[in-house]
């Protein structure tokens, strides 16, 4: 078990329910976000019951407590799952809690760009007071959790050990309350981002909750054939020493039916137990698993939703299931957001984006922009899910094309919010950027091109024009021998840097069901929030690089935020990224290359 990488937090068990998925722009649904909130409202009724305290339990007689004090418990004793036909092994949800009493548990994750290590810091708050204790150099290498802290052993009924597994926790899963005086809601973000260029993260468990500690990799099902097992769970013992973590061993049993005729499915069964055994839809066109959805198909900020399939190649908003997910959220109800704000104990800033739906009608008046009005900053990311391929439908078939993702991002310390008003009777919206002070209220706005409505399968939804754009360039960076797309819907799919000033932990619209309209729609609100990226896979026709007949050898892959410079931002001298790609191979069978950038080993 690896960290589930589009693992779903909810702050509250009910709330992940409320989340619309949409296929549109093949954007990553939430499926299994739904699932992650219904397995811990089933799972964490028993944490209750098991873990269940009077009003004021845990508060320390004499002093206040300065630690966490965390436990490992199974808040159920047995599950039932299948095995998938056509893949060996099942997928599994233990129920595996940590509950965290006394303080918070809260850990800041940064790195100080791509050729710097990732830093794990513990964060402790008393009196106004914020120290920070880093953890062993090495022990955190990424920002989706804290690697092999979930120790499982399976036994046969022989009692025989048949399968051992390791798993990594990430904080900012799927939780709830696990007695009623504790906070009604968790400020903390919901999931742990696997973007690969995730810069800052911050994860965390409200004092009185539980967070899910199984945790699936859905590229190593555990192979258990049809019967049943035993299997013991533990935390990794360097843990234990560093969190001070009873040895608790839950045992749960584990049933394994027969795969159905008809594609398998989820059973629940034996005490209530919940097998997490069918995968999401995310990658037939829907959300981000991340869990955020992607674009261009939009498909994926998050988890990895669905078990890959040979030979085909996935991507955050691309046609499938993106093999990064990057960001999960779920859609919260922030309840009286007594959270929010600058001062003590708090960090997540004090700016939040205007709701999502647009203004009753167009701006009148003069337009302007205040000389100190805060403004985003939009920043890009370098390419990776890189890979060439004959295209998706649409495509020319016997052509040679190359898919990549691409994200940008908004490090601050204003939202981006874009309002677009139908022309009537056209297929086009004028667009206005709006600039809010402090409390939200609106003090500027400034024309900003327009938006567009596309049509096409996959898409069917307004697009921001001139957001981004790709190209492709060649080995001395001074010729453009390709070009990519440059209309957008925007919705917040990766979790990119949540320690920077004003990040919104909890954006709303994660996916492109609560952003991007209707046809008959007569304005749209598109927001890109404080701390999130928007990750767009090429793989929908027109998206990709046709590289046919391009000769074999060095290129880059150019990726440009606001290339027009029609949106006001606080900084446009880092609007740029590139990736160095090298291809190779013969027509029909192109292959590609992509070396390290900095520290980030990946394709």
């Amino acid at each position: 078990m690896t960290t589930q990488q589009h693992s779903t937090t909810t702050s509250n068990n009910n709330n992940a329910d409320n989340n619309t998925t949409s296929n549109k722009d093949s954007r990553r649904n939430n499926n299994r976000v739904k699932h992650s909130a219904l397995a811990a409202g089933a799972a964490l009724a028993v944490v209750v019951s098991v873990a269940g305290a009077a009003p004021g339990a845990g508060a320390a007689a004499s002093a206040a407590p300065t630690k966490p004090k965390l436990r490992l418990l199974a808040a159920t004793d047995s599950v039932t799952v299948e095995r998938w036909a056509e893949e060996p092994g099942v997928y599994l949800d233990l129920s595996t809690y940590v509950t965290v009493d006394d303080v918070p548990l809260e850990f800041k994750v940064t790195r100080k760009s791509y050729k710097d290590p990732v830093i794990a810091e513990q964060i402790f708050r008393k009196g106004g007071k914020t120290t920070a204790k880093r953890l062993p150099p090495g022990i955190v290498k990424d920002f989706a959790g804290l690697p092999g802290f979930l120790e499982v052993s399976f036994r046969n009924s022989a009692g025989q050990e048949v399968a051992k597994d390791k798993g990594t926790f990430c904080p900012n899963n799927a939780s709830g309350r696990i007695r009623p005086d504790a906070p009604a809601t968790s400020h903390f973000p919901e999931g742990c981002p696997t973007n690969p260029f995730t810069l800052g993260s911050v994860w965390g468990v409200e004092k009185g909750w539980a967070t899910n500690a199984s945790s699936i990799d859905y590229e190593k099902p555990v192979d258990l054939p049809v019967g049943e097992y035993t299997a013991k769970v533990s935390v990794g013992k360097k843990y234990r020493d560093l969190f001070a973590i009873p040895n608790d061993q839950p045992t749960v049993k584990v049933t394994v039916l027969p795969a159905r005729e008809e594609g398998g499915g989820s059973s629940g069964g034996g005490g209530g137990g919940v097998g997490l055994t069918a995968r999401s839809s995310a990658h037939q066109g829907g959300g981000h698993g991340t869990t955020h959805g992607a674009h261009g198909t939009h498909a994926a900020h998050g988890a990895q939703q669905s078990a890959p399939h040979a030979g085909h190649h996935y991507g955050p908003r691309g046609a499938d299931m993106p093999t990064v997910p990057a960001f999960p959220n779920a859609l919260v109800d922030r309840g009286t957001a007594h959270h929010l704000g600058d001062g003590p104990g708090h960090t997540d800033g004090s700016r939040v984006a205007p709701g999502l739906k647009a203004a009753a009608k167009r701006p009148t008046g003069r337009a302007g922009v205040p000389a100190n009005v805060p403004k985003p900053d939009l920043r890009s990311l370098p390419a990776w899910d890189i890979a060439v391929t004959d295209g998706e439908d649409g495509d020319v078939p016997g052509k040679d094309y190359l898919a990549f993702s691409a994200n940008v991002w908004n490090a601050g310390p204003a939202p981006l919010v874009v309002d677009g008003f139908r022309k009537p009777g056209t297929g086009l919206m004028d667009a206005y950027q709006y600039f809010y002070d402090a409390n939200g209220k609106q003090v500027g706005y400034t024309p900003t091109g327009t938006m567009e409505w596309d049509p096409r399968i996959g898409h069917e939804h307004w697009h921001f024009t001139d957001f981004a754009s790709y190209r492709l360039l060649s080995a001395d960076q001074t010729k453009e021998v390709r070009s990519g797309k440059e209309a957008f819907c925007l919705a917040n799919t990766d979790a990119i840097d949540y320690t920077v000033k004003n990040a919104n932990w909890h954006p709303y619209n994660t996916d492109l069901s609560t952003a991007c309209g209707e046809k008959n729609s007569l304005s749209v609100r598109e927001v890109l929030d404080v701390g999130s990226g928007d990750t767009y896979t090429q793989y929908r026709p027109g998206q990709s690089f046709d590289i046919t007949g391009l000769p074999n050898g060095t290129y880059y892959i150019q990726v440009i935020a606001n290339p027009e410079k029609r949106l006001q931002e606080t900084n446009l001298n880092n609007n740029v990224a590139l990736r160095k790609v090298i291809l190779g191979g013969t027509e029909g069978a192109r292959t590609v290359t992509v070396p390290p950038h900095d520290l980030i080993d990946v394709k």
